[in-house]
């Protein structure tokens, strides 16, 4: 059986998975057999990579459109490829390495150097990109810039809501309905009515 796994950092509507689905499926890979995952690749537990490497077994394949898809840590991709040699699978990264250790292969020296390489450099970019990130959030502080979500306003929560208020404050309205009829999430509400209920 052929699996593939495809990795964003955030969900489906700031960043668009389908190239990588895509890409899997011109690799053989069926489209039920594909597991999507909206994580940064340094969490250690990934429910769908987890649930994908709790199911392979001895002579299937897992594919990825690169490595850092799988991860950016050096001693998970090394842990990935323990498990790959334990149950005998084969690991396919597009355009760049094929581990098989399928009916008892193993990984060749070159090869695992390669893939630590590879790894220990995505580990490098992701770290660049967090200090860059920080560097550059200290700086806008230093010049006055204030960082976060602007703070909620009685004058920001929607008419809807402020509308439909005075029917939950006298019980017509339970919250669950009050939020329904809104289209928010119970969350949101309750920071409407804590305003509402202050000003």
């Amino acid at each position: 059986m052929i699996y593939g796994y495809c990795r964003c950092s955030t969900n489906e509507t700031k960043q668009d998975i389908n190239r990588q689905k895509r890409e899997l499926k011109m690799m053989g890979v069926d489209d039920n057999a594909i597991f999507l995952e909206y994580e940064s690749a340094t969490k250690l537990n990934r429910p769908e990579l987890m649930k994908l490497l709790s199911i392979v077994k001895s002579g299937d394949t897992i594919v990825s459109t690169e490595v850092s898809r799988i991860t950016r840590s050096t001693k998970q991709l090394i842990d990935v490829i323990e498990l790959v040699k334990e149950k005998q699978l084969k690991l396919v990264i597009k355009d760049s390495i094929t581990i098989d250790c399928t009916d008892s292969k193993q990984i060749d020296a070159m090869t695992n150097a390669f893939i630590q390489i590879s790894a220990v450099f995505a580990e490098l970019e992701r770290n660049m990109i967090v200090d860059r990130v920080r560097s550059g959030m200290s700086n806008a502080r230093a010049k006055g810039v204030r960082l976060g979500r602007p703070a909620l306003t009685v004058d920001k929560i929607p008419s809807k809501v402020l509308n439909l208020y005075d029917r939950y404050r006298d019980k017509q309205l339970s919250k669950t309905e009050y939020a329904k009829i809104c289209e928010i999430s119970r969350p949101t509400l309750d920071k409407y009515i804590s305003l509402m209920t202050d000003k």
